[in-house]
């Protein structure tokens, strides 16, 4: 996958978390927002991961 995928791919990870998080405080229910966080807690590592391979292979 390409660097642009991966970041892209890692950003919706976190658009996805943040709409559990949000729906889990609308409901009421924690395992709602434990999974929202567990996401999030993902897609910032994927992201982060996105970035070093960028940094990486440069010249």
């Amino acid at each position: 996958m390409g660097r642009h995928a991966e970041i892209a791919r890692a950003l919706a990870m976190r658009v996805k978390a943040a709409k559990l998080k949000s729906d889990g405080a609308a409901l009421g229910d924690e395992s709602l927002k434990a999974e929202g966080r567990r996401r999030e807690t993902a897609g910032r590592i994927a992201r982060a991961e996105a970035g070093a391979a960028r940094r990486t292979d440069r010249h």
